[in-house]
C-alpha cells in the first residue's frame, strides 16, 4: 500500500470547537524512541490512512501525537463520573488526548483518540503515561469484542515510546491509538450539569443527537429521545457482556459511553469457571462491578444520566422526574428482552419456542453451570457437538455429569440448531491466562505470543485445530486471577 500524507486525510475538531467548556487544548508529550508494536491494517484502511505511510517516521509520530495533522485541534476532555459509586465533579482525561474527528469510508465521524501521551491539567497527580502491558491488553481485548460483534472503541495502534514508566517496578511505556463513534459519556453529561450551565447542558445534548441518534431531533421531546436511545443502546450492549462471560471490571459512569461501546479496557476478564459473583479487578474490593451486577450498574449509571439531563425534560421538575422514570422502566424489559434471546440462540433453541417451555430450561441450566463450576465457553461451545450427539466434552466440564444428561434430554427433544450456535458461540476469547503469558513476553520484547493470540481472537468462530490451546480452560494452577488498572 502507498504512502500517503497526513494532508490528504481529514482531520476536524468538532467536539473542541463547539463544546470549549470541556475542552482543553494539549499536546502530546515527545515521544524518545517511537516504535510500532502492533498495526490495525483492515481499521486504518476503513480510515483512510495509508498502513506504510502509518508505519514509517511521520506516521509514527502522528500516532503517538507528535504530528498533529491539519484540521485537528488536540484536546483533554473533561468529565464527572461516579467512582464505585462516589462522585468526582472533576476527572477528564489525565493521560489522554482526542487528535481529532475523522471520516472513514461510510462517511461515519470517529474519534481518533491517544491514551497514555502524558500528562494533561486533568491528571490529578498521575504521570499521563501508560505501559505496554495494559496498552497490549485494551488492544486485543477490544479487537475481540469487534470480531465478537460487540459494539467496541477499536485499537488502532500501540507505539512504543522507549520511554520507562514506574509503577511496582520500571516497565516499557506505551501509547494506544483508540478510534471511537465518540467519547461522549454519561460523565460528559454529569461534568455539564455539575457547572450549573443549561445552555452547555442543552448544547451537549445537541451535540450527541446530532452526531449519535439524529432520529431523536424529530421527536416530540428530542432530549427525552436522546435518553431513550441510550438506554436502549446500554440495556443491548450489557446482555452482549453477559452472553460471552466478559466482566468489564470498573464500570464507573465515567465509563458508560452514550452510544453503547465498550471503554476502557482497564481491568477486565473473561469468565473461566461460571460464577455470577465473579470479580476480577484488584481495586473493586466489595464486588460492585461483579459479573451479575453489571445489569444493575447499568441501569444505576443511566439513572445518573437521566438526572443530568432533568432540565432539557421540562421546566417543571416533577414533571421531568415523571419522564425520566417512564424511560429509565424500559430498560430492564429491554435488557431482559436481549439477554434471553441471546441465551435462547446460544443453546440453539427454535425462535418460536414458548417461554413457558424456554424459561425453565434457561434457569436451569445456569443453575446447573454454577453449581459444576463450568467453563463458560468452552460449554457453549461444546454444546452445539452435544447437539449433533458427541456428548463427551460438555459433559467432561462437570464434575457430576447425571444432573447435565438430564437437562440435555429435554433439551434435545427441541431439536437445537448446532450449525446456529457455532455461529453465536466463540471458540476463542481472550483468555486471562492466555492475555497475561502474552502480555509478559510483550513486555519482555517477544511480540510472538501476543500475535497469536490476536490471530485467534479475531477469528473467534472459525475453530482451527492448530489453535486448540487456546480454546482450553486455564492451567489448575492459574488463579485467584486480579487484575489492574493500569495507572
Amino acid at each position: 500500500m502507498s504512502a500517503i500524507a497526513p494532508s490528504a486525510v481529514t482531520f476536524d475538531g468538532r467536539f473542541a470547537r463547539e463544546l470549549k467548556e470541556m475542552a482543553i487544548p494539549w499536546q502530546a508529550e515527545q515521544v524518545p524512541d517511537p516504535r510500532l508494536l502492533v498495526l490495525n491494517e483492515p481499521l486504518a484502511a476503513e480510515l483512510g490512512l495509508g498502513a506504510a505511510y502509518l508505519r514509517g517516521p511521520d506516521g509514527l509520530l502522528l500516532l503517538t501525537g507528535n504530528l498533529v495533522p491539519g484540521g485537528a485541534t488536540p484536546v483533554a476532555q473533561a468529565y464527572a463520573g461516579h467512582q464505585f459509586g462516589w462522585l468526582a465533579p472533576r476527572l477528564g482525561d489525565g493521560r489522554a488526548l482526542l487528535l481529532g474527528e475523522i471520516a472513514d469510508a461510510d462517511g461515519r465521524l470517529r474519534d481518533v483518540h491517544l491514551k497514555g501521551s502524558g500528562r494533561t491539567p486533568f491528571a490529578r497527580g498521575g504521570d499521563g503515561l501508560a505501559a505496554v502491558g495494559p496498552m497490549l491488553r485494551e488492544y486485543v481485548v477490544s479487537e475481540a469484542m469487534h470480531a465478537m460483534g460487540i459494539p467496541t472503541t477499536r485499537s488502532l495502534a500501540v507505539v512504543a515510546t522507549g520511554r520507562p514508566v514506574l509503577r511496582e517496578t520500571l516497565l516499557p511505556g506505551a501509547v494506544l491509538t483508540r478510534v471511537a463513534s465518540s467519547h461522549l459519556r454519561v460523565g460528559s453529561f454529569q461534568f455539564a450539569r455539575a457547572t450549573g450551565d443549561i445552555d452547555l447542558l442543552r448544547r451537549l445534548a445537541d451535540h450527541a443527537i446530532a452526531r449519535h441518534f439524529p432520529a431523536a431531533a424529530e421527536a416530540r421531546n428530542p432530549y427525552v429521545a436522546l435518553l431513550q436511545s441510550v438506554i436502549a443502546a446500554q440495556a443491548s450492549l450489557v446482555a452482549r457482556w453477559m452472553l460471552v462471560g466478559f466482566v468489564h471490571g470498573v464500570m464507573n459512569t465515567d465509563n458508560m459511553t452514550i452510544f453503547g461501546e465498550t471503554i476502557d479496557y482497564g481491568p477486565c476478564a473473561f469468565l473461566d469457571a461460571f460464577d455470577p459473583a465473579a470479580v476480577y479487578s484488584s481495586i473493586d474490593e466489595t464486588g460492585r462491578y461483579a459479573y451479575r451486577n453489571q445489569p444493575v450498574v447499568a441501569e444505576w449509571n443511566l439513572t445518573r444520566l437521566a438526572e443530568s439531563l432533568l432540565p432539557l425534560f421540562h421546566d417543571e421538575q416533577e414533571q421531568a422526574v415523571v419522564l425520566a422514570q417512564d424511560s429509565l422502566a424500559a430498560f430492564r424489559r429491554q435488557y431482559s428482552a436481549a439477554w434471553s434471546a441471546g441465551l435462547r440462540a446460544k443453546i440453539g433453541l427454535p425462535d418460536d419456542l414458548d417461554d413457558d417451555a424456554a424459561s425453565p430450561l434457561v434457569d436451569e441450566l445456569l443453575s446447573l453451570l454454577q453449581a459444576g463450576r463450568a467453563d463458560h465457553t468452552m460449554f457453549f461451545r461444546g454444546l452445539a457437538e452435544a447437539a449433533r450427539g458427541r456428548t463427551a466434552r460438555v459433559r467432561s466440564l462437570f464434575p457430576d455429569p447425571a444432573a447435565f444428561d438430564a437437562w440435555a434430554v429435554r433439551w434435545s427433544s427441541l431439536g437445537p440448531d448446532a450449525d446456529a450456535m457455532d455461529r453465536v458461540n466463540p471458540a476463542y476469547i481472550p483468555r486471562n491466562h492466555l492475555v497475561e503469558e502474552a502480555l509478559d513476553a510483550a513486555t519482555a520484547g517477544d511480540l510472538d505470543p501476543f500475535a497469536r493470540l490476536l490471530e485467534a481472537v479475531t477469528s473467534p468462530y472459525d475453530e482451527r485445530p492448530e489453535l486448540e490451546r487456546y480454546a482450553a480452560a486455564a492451567p489448575e494452577d492459574f488463579g485467584p486471577y486480579r487484575t489492574f488498572c493500569g495507572t
